[in-house]
């Protein structure tokens, strides 16, 4: 076997082995505060709602050890067993069929296959694990119709950046990367602009705030926070699921602050200001910029090993691949770069959660405090989102700090 086959191999072990291992921490850790509401929260979550919280988050968690099997044992078939190898040897039997084409043939067949293998679970969580607790409301025929829209949009954005991308690798030269990665970027930052406007739509509607009083406390906040944006827009969540949220969307001239309706419905006047105020915090304190940068920064980085790995065969050889070429290059990079990055996620869900208790406190300083941590009460309550996290779990897979902690913090002078 060759040297990378097994250094590959013993990072998915070690990888496996503690995603289960967090897995069963996170379950033990819920199940032994599932009869006890914990003081913070006593007052406004009854005990069958923290129950409701803790059953629903041990049978997402225990669904998640079937995921993760099945994309083990995939993501074996694709490298050492010889799947991408397969499927690259039938798109090489098409000899009138330029390279180029060859390599995007390849990398959407191999795509189309994996989306296809996902389905049966997102339809499991969606209308089984999502439905028996009472969060789904989408129908088949949405379900349908999101996932014929999905596709399409994948062909028609991601067809012409694949092709691009293939194109640089094969034609730019030395420094392929570092066009690729421009186009990567250009690319990024167009969806990140076009999303709110042209993008999510297709999905969902978005209709302009029509709560008048509502409407005048936010444009007062956005006035003395200098938040410009194209509108404050509720969007029709109601229509897939019962659980709520708010975000900012695009960049520039083409901001939007969205609210669920799901999230309004459960929310007075001073939470949602409060919950918006938050938001306005990372946009203060450049959060969403540092992110944008970071993820720019680590982009080329992988540009760069992806351009530095293709010149060496014992990749492609340690990963189930006798004929190199750029594509098969490209796909052996995203499929196996998940296994050797995870052990540093920590460090981003790290800088999330710091970003999360900056953003705190900035609405601490332009909204009643109290007001947010009733809301942040009720989205724990309504979403059914665990109040006793496992530290550990939460470490690596948190983006925002455990509810205890967090009111905890929003309670400190």
């Amino acid at each position: 076997m060759e040297l990378f086959s097994i250094i590959f191999l013993i990072f998915l072990v070690a990888t496996v082995i503690v995603k289960f291992w967090l897995n069963q921490r996170q379950i033990n850790h819920i199940l032994a505060h599932k009869n006890d509401v914990p003081e913070a929260f006593a007052e406004k979550i009854e005990l069958t709602d923290h129950q409701k919280a803790a059953d629903y988050s041990t049978t997402k968690l225990r669904f998640s050890r079937i995921t993760l099997v099945w994309e083990t044992i995939w993501l074996l078939l694709w490298t050492l067993g010889g799947g991408l190898a397969l499927i690259n040897s039938y798109w090489l039997s098409f000899i009138e069929l330029d390279i180029f084409w060859i390599g995007i043939g390849v990398i959407l067949s191999t795509t189309l296959i994996m989306s296809i293998l996902d389905l049966p679970f997102s339809l499991y969580s969606t209308f089984v694990i999502e439905q028996k607790f009472g969060f789904n409301k989408t129908t088949f025929k949405i379900w349908v119709s999101d996932l014929v829209k999905s596709t399409l949009l994948m062909l028609v954005l991601g067809v012409p950046l694949i092709a691009a991308i293939l194109y640089l690798m094969n034609q730019a030269g030395e420094y392929w990367w570092l066009y690729a990665w421009s186009v990567w970027t250009a690319f990024s930052l167009l969806m990140i602009w076009a999303y709110p406007a042209f993008i999510a739509p297709i999905f969902n509607k978005f209709l302009p705030l029509e709560d008048e009083s509502l409407k005048t406390r936010i444009d007062k906040l956005l006035s003395r926070c200098g938040f410009k944006s194209q509108g404050v827009f509720v969007v029709d969540g109601s229509r897939r699921s019962a659980h709520g949220n708010a975000y900012f969307t695009g960049f520039g001239n083409n901001k939007r602050i969205v609210f669920y309706d799901t999230l309004l419905d459960s929310l007075n006047e001073d939470e949602v200001e409060a919950v918006l105020a938050h938001e306005l915090g990372h946009f203060k304190k450049n959060h969403i910029k540092k992110s944008l940068l970071l993820s720019i920064l680590m982009t080329l980085g992988g540009f760069y090993l992806l351009a530095w790995l293709m010149q060496s065969p014992w990749f492609f050889q340690g990963l189930g691949i006798n004929e190199p070429s750029t594509y098969i290059a490209l796909m052996l990079f995203v499929l196996v770069m998940p296994v050797f990055t995870y052990f540093i996620s920590p460090l981003f869900a790290a800088l999330s959660r710091k970003h999360e208790f900056e953003a705190d406190d900035f609405a601490k300083t332009q909204s009643d405090y109290k007001a947010l941590i009733s809301a942040l009460v009720n989205m724990y309550r309504d979403n059914a989102s665990t109040l006793t996290p496992d530290p550990l779990h939460s470490s690596f897979y948190d983006s925002h700090p455990p509810a205890s902690i967090r009111i905890a913090h929003l309670n400190a002078p």
